[in-house]
């Protein structure tokens, strides 16, 4: 594709964005590198898992598991296994990478045969394990020490099973029922301190999503990642979830009252990222998502002098999760040629 970045702006109804003054330094040594667009490498913190995906594009990109969760037995009748994910990521979509949600096989962390099977499926269908999102475990930022210690102990199955799996990352979530931002933020320092040492020897890194509640706050987070200081743990940002607030007080269910700008929010996480979430919920006629526009947000990617793989996160409920994805892959394609 040929198009210039002003014919992508035409046809996509949107305006210029301020592109070029996100000056973020990079910081993603340890992520997954596009063998095209490598440049003189640093030391990584872990393995670097490089991408071959084609089309000279400055990312790889990736499929997040919880794009077919409804195919998978979660809000929908289950119609897969997590067990047939590599191939229908391969097969179906053409993507070389995928990202798990232990969900999906919550009770497996120490089950090595299944690991084993799923190693298997990956390699025969040519793709890369790249991270398992990990939910249930507990919140890595709850005040109460006993609460969090076991909630940093319930985590070291899956760093294990990350190894077995040739994974980078585990995604963790730093929740808490604390409704005091610095108590808050001094317990998941400690919390993912932690669970980062413990994960450091095996070469994986603990990443954070802004995932609800404190996370969704960019500059909360930030300023644990810096407290935190190590150097395989990271965030993982994600296009949306930058609600911090609901009506009614929960976490996912409800009007959002208090939401964190999403290109700023961003922007601010990218300097400490290790995975990049794409969530995209509703297209228009022409193929952009309608809440996010994506040539500002990859913009503010590029920028951070990140290289590692984009994921796949489907959310929307219009297009079905087969479409969805097929839409959203697009998208990201489409984007990258334009900032290529």
């Amino acid at each position: 594709m040929k198009n210039s970045r002003r014919t992508f702006l035409k046809h996509s109804g949107q305006i210029t964005l301020g592109v070029g003054l996100f000056g973020l330094g990079a910081c993603a040594a340890d992520v997954n590198t596009p063998e095209a667009d490598k440049k003189e490498p640093t030391e990584p913190a872990v393995p670097v898992q490089e991408s071959t995906y084609p089309g000279g594009l400055f990312f790889g990109i990736s499929l997040a598991q919880w794009s077919l969760h409804k195919m998978l037995g979660r809000g929908g009748e289950k119609q897969m296994d997590n067990l047939d994910f590599a191939a229908k990521a391969r097969n179906e979509f053409g993507v070389e990478a995928i990202e798990y949600v232990n969900q999906f096989f919550e009770d497996k962390a120490k089950d090595m045969a299944y690991l084993k099977d799923m190693n298997q499926r990956a390699a025969d269908n040519g793709v890369k394990q790249l991270l398992i999102m990990i939910d249930g475990e507990g919140g890595l930022a709850e005040l109460d020490d006993k609460e969090r210690k076991e909630a940093v102990e319930n985590h070291y199955k899956w760093v294990d099973a990350a190894k077995f799996l040739g994974c980078h990352s585990i995604r963790v979530n730093a929740f808490t029922k604390s409704e005091d931002p610095e108590a808050a933020a001094k317990a998941a320092v400690d919390g993912l301190g932690k669970l980062s040492e413990y994960a450091k020897p095996a070469g994986i890194n603990v990443i954070v999503e802004n995932h609800g509640g404190f996370s969704s706050d960019a500059s909360w987070l930030t300023g644990v990642m810096s407290q935190v200081n190590m150097d395989n743990c990271g965030t993982l940002p994600d296009f949306g979830n930058f609600c911090i607030k609901r009506k009614g007080g929960k976490v996912w269910d409800g009007e959002c009252i208090d939401e964190y700008d999403r290109y700023k929010g961003v922007k601010e996480l990218m300097p400490f990222a290790k995975a990049v979430s794409a969530k995209t919920h509703d297209f228009n006629a022409e193929g952009y998502e309608i809440n996010t526009d994506y040539l500002r947000m990859m913009q503010i990617i590029k920028d951070a002098g990140y290289k590692g793989y984009v994921g796949i996160e489907y959310e929307g409920s219009t297009l079905g999760e087969v479409e969805g994805i097929k839409a959203t892959k697009a998208l990201l394609q489409k984007v990258g040629e334009a900032l290529r």
